[in-house]
């Protein structure tokens, strides 16, 4: 069965592995943006799914191929909520995952052990085409706790903060093929899944 081209709208490697491995068992071939020369849009939504939405439709007016998109982030209870929309340049800098980690123990630091719940939240939308009046949302959640220190060297992002009580071990420390069974993005990943063959 001949398998549908779609584009995936990031720019950021770790998730295009991540999801081209995922979505190619859905029976779609995924094609990063960059093999299109497409650069991000600047992300104006005020929520997840506004971002996705935002990068799906741009990717798939300049690419002509339906569009995947993930918004994803993590969720401080403490800090309100922060980082959030603005995980990937929670420091400055988009996609600088060291600093990201440092500005988030720092914020962090007095913040004692029970205090620290988190969750990992990711948006997958997808687009028929640009002006699909109809898109597939799609939600995923994973509920932890941030570290005080850094532990594992798998995953990217602030895999190696986020404590994931079921395993008791950080997501950097689960290996990539656990990682995608329990994840945020592999939950909203299967309901996406679902969506698609209803």
């Amino acid at each position: 069965m001949e398998k549908t081209k779609v584009v995936l709208a990031t720019s950021n490697a770790g998730k295009v592995r991540e999801m081209a491995d995922v979505l190619s068992a859905f029976g779609f071939e995924v094609v990063a943006q960059s093999e299109f020369g497409i650069v991000s849009p600047d992300e104006t939504g005020l929520t997840f799914v506004e971002n996705a939405l935002i990068k799906a439709r741009y990717a798939s007016k300049i690419s002509g191929l339906p569009a995947i998109a993930d918004d994803s982030g993590l969720s401080v209870q403490v800090l309100g909520g922060a980082p959030g929309l603005y995980s990937a340049r929670y420091a400055g800098v988009e996609g600088d995952d060291a600093a990201n980690r440092q500005k988030l123990l720092k914020a962090l630091e007095n913040v004692p052990y029970d205090k620290r719940q988190a969750k990992f939240v990711s948006c997958i939308v997808f687009l028929q085409h640009e002006n699909d009046p109809t898109p597939k949302i799609a939600m995923g959640e994973c509920a932890g706790s941030i570290l005080t220190e850094e532990k594992g060297s798998n995953g990217f992002g602030y895999d190696a903060l986020f404590f994931y009580p079921p395993k008791q071990c950080s997501f950097a420390e689960l290996d990539t093929a656990e990682k995608k069974r329990i994840s945020h993005r592999a939950m909203a990943l299967q309901s996406l899944k679902q969506q698609l063959s209803q």
